[in-house]
């Protein structure tokens, strides 16, 4: 592994400011468990590297009681989130995703910033980010920007941050009454596997508790970047939830997924296990609406 010079800001601005000190030849490190990998096997070899730990404001995880906003620091590591009361009762499908990402070590170091930013396809941590109608917050050189989760991924390993910029929190806006959210992953083993498909599903019904007007169907693993299956989605909005209908929304969004065939797993098989797992995530998510 290359020497390299450690950094540690205690904000935003003085990381910038580091960043922009040292250019093309530097590079940010949130809880380190996937940029230390690339720097033992040689594909990463920064002359500096600028750890996030010490920014104190994005580390925070706190929901806004008067908009009913949540809040997530881009620092918060997965265990946080899973360990939270809050994120178990009121965000099920973030604990979902977490409570699967790799092991109990992982998850106390890793972070969902880090998480989002890294941008591989099996990413567990973005898909409900995405489900929810997460924002992101971005700092850089030239000031602050938002966009959208699902807007944050280009291609594998890339996203639309620019040189210097940082992620520094996510926002979920209020969730609905009558909203329920899931999410599955599903691999060859449970332990410390990435997932051959990921799978979330929110749906908020109408006051007759029967009726969708809100769906979100997110997959990852299904295309080069996490996606939403749009026409699945508008399929299940002014409808009657019912299996069958829950049914016919799987097979729409298998057919609008890009899968394909890896070392890991046939495009067939991805295809039959979106079908299977968004019925059973919808109706898991009319149980949860049910017995709140």
């Amino acid at each position: 592994m290359k020497a390299f010079k450690y950094l540690s800001p205690e904000s935003v601005e003085t990381a910038i400011s580091f960043y922009g000190e040292h250019s093309e030849t530097a590079k940010y490190m949130a809880g380190g468990t996937d940029i230390i990998v690339k720097l033992k096997e040689g594909w990463m070899e920064p002359d500096y590297l600028i750890s996030l730990k010490k920014i104190e404001e994005m580390n925070k995880l706190k929901k806004n009681r008067a908009t009913n906003e949540l809040s997530i620091g881009a620092l918060v590591t997965h265990a946080t989130l899973e360990k939270s009361l809050m994120i178990q009762n009121d965000y099920p499908i973030i604990y979902d995703a977490v409570s699967n990402i790799g092991s109990l070590q992982i998850r106390n170091v890793g972070t969902i910033g880090g998480n989002l930013i890294n941008a591989v396809p099996s990413a567990d941590g973005a898909i409900p980010l995405i489900a929810l109608d997460g924002v992101a917050l971005l700092h850089g050189p030239d000031g602050e920007r938002s966009c959208p989760v699902k807007d944050l991924f280009v291609a594998p390993y890339q996203t639309i941050l620019k040189p210097g910029e940082i992620l520094k929190k996510i926002t979920i806006p209020p969730q609905a009454p009558r909203t329920g959210s899931c999410y599955t992953k599903f691999g060859r083993r449970a332990a410390m596997e990435l997932p051959l498909i990921g799978i979330g599903v929110l749906l908020t019904l109408n006051s007759d508790y029967k009726t969708c007007i809100k769906a979100r169907i997110c997959l990852g693993v299904a295309a080069p970047n996490p996606m939403r299956a749009c026409d699945a989605e508008d399929f299940l909005v002014e409808k009657q939830i019912t299996e069958e209908i829950l049914n016919e929304a799987g097979n729409m969004a298998a057919d609008q997924s890009k899968v394909r065939d890896s070392i890991r797993g046939k495009a067939w098989h991805r295809k039959e296990m979106i079908r299977v797992h968004v019925r059973r995530m919808g109706l898991k998510c009319l149980e949860l609406i049910t017995n709140r």
